[in-house]
C-alpha cells in the first residue's frame, strides 16, 4: 500500500512495504532510472523469509517531489526520515546499480541503524582515485555520464527527450536492452516476470518527469560527500563480472577501501545477475 511520508523540509516520499508486516525491515534502493515497484521478490517470498522490504521512490522519481541539488549522501536522510516515520529503528539496506551508492551513505551516515548493507553492481565515486572509470562501459551510459560535466541544463535537454520516448513505448525499452547486453544478461531478460517488472519500474519512474533520473546522473557524478573508508557496517559487495553497464572493476575499488567488506565477482554473470542474487542478499542482510 503505498504511503506518503514527509521529510523534515517538507518533501513528500512515495513509499510502499510488502512482505511480513513484523518482519525484520531492509530497505531496497532501486536503480537507475527506476521507481518504488523496481524487480523484487514476491511477497509471498518475502512473507517466507521474515523480511518487511520498504521501498520509495527517489526524490524526483514517480510520486517523490524533488529534491533540487541532491547529492549520494541525501539518501540516507530520506531512508532515516521513512524509518522514523515508519517507527523502524534499526534496519539493513539493500541497492542495485544506481541505488547500490545510496544504500552505502546509509552504512556511512546512519552507521547506528544500519545493521547491514548490501551493493549489487554498484557504481564507485566519480573522483576514484586510480579508477578508469569508464573503462568498459557500454557507450550509452559513457554518453550519459559524460553530458553530466555539462551541467543540469545539458543532462536535463539530453533526459526529458529519452524519458518521453520510454514514456511513450516502455515495453520498446526493455526489449532493446537485449541488444546492448552480454549474453548472462539476455539470458535474464527471457524471463517474462523480469520483463515486466522492468516495464513497470520504467514507466513508473518517469511517468511526470525526468527529473529523479537527471538527479540521479548528475549525482553519481559528483562527490559522494562520504568516504567508503569510513563505513563501518557489515557490508556484501556484488558484481558480475561481465557488466557493461557499471563494470565490475568499480565494486573491486569499493571492496579494496570498505573496511571487511565481503566481495562476491562471479565470472558469468553481468548486471542484471543482480535480480538472481536478490533472495540471497536479502538473506545476508537480515542474518
Amino acid at each position: 500500500m503505498l504511503k506518503l511520508v514527509r521529510t523534515p523540509d517538507g518533501r513528500k516520499l512515495a513509499v510502499e512495504s510488502r512482505g511480513h508486516p513484523l518482519g525484520r525491515p531492509v530497505f531496497l534502493l532501486h536503480g537507475t532510472p527506476g521507481s518504488r515497484h523496481g524487480p523484487a521478490p514476491r511477497s509471498t517470498v518475502l512473507y517466507r523469509m521474515g523480511v518487511r522490504l520498504i521501498t520509495f521512490d527517489r526524490p524526483g522519481y514517480g510520486d517523490s517531489d524533488r529534491r533540487p541539488g541532491r547529492r549520494v549522501v541525501h539518501a540516507a536522510e530520506d531512508v532515516a526520515a521513512i524509518a522514523d516515520a515508519l517507527g523502524i529503528g534499526e534496519f539493513a539496506v539493500v541497492g542495485r546499480s544506481g541505488g547500490a551508492p545510496h544504500a552505502l551513505s546509509c552504512a556511512a551516515r546512519l552507521p547506528g541503524r544500519t545493521a547491514r548493507a548490501v551493493a549489487l553492481v554498484p557504481l564507485a565515486p566519480r573522483d576514484a582515485d586510480g579508477l578508469d572509470w569508464f573503462d568498459g562501459m557500454t557507450e550509452d551510459n559513457v554518453r550519459a555520464y559524460t553530458i553530466a560535466a555539462g551541467g543540469p541544463e545539458a543532462v536535463t535537454a539530453a533526459f526529458e527527450l529519452r524519458a518521453e520516448e520510454i514514456r511513450a513505448d516502455p515495453r520498446a525499452t526493455v526489449t532493446a536492452m537485449h541488444g546492448m547486453v552480454p549474453e548472462p544478461d539476455r539470458e535474464v531478460l527471457t524471463d517474462a516476470a523480469i520483463r515486466a517488472l522492468l516495464v513497470r519500474n520504467f514507466a513508473e519512474g518517469l511517468r511526470c518527469s525526468a527529473d529523479g533520473w537527471v538527479d540521479d546522473v548528475l549525482a553519481l557524478s559528483s562527490p559522494w560527500q562520504f568516504r567508503p573508508e569510513d563505513i563501518r557496517t557489515p557490508v556484501l559487495l556484488w558484481h558480475g563480472a561481465q557488466d557493461v553497464f557499471a563494470p565490475a572493476q568499480h565494486t573491486r575499488w569499493l571492496a579494496e577501501r570498505i573496511p571487511g567488506a565481503h566481495l562476491e565477482v562471479p565470472p558469468d554473470a553481468a548486471h542484471f545477475g543482480a535480480l538472481a542474487v536478490f533472495t540471497r542478499a536479502l538473506r545476508w542482510a537480515v542474518r
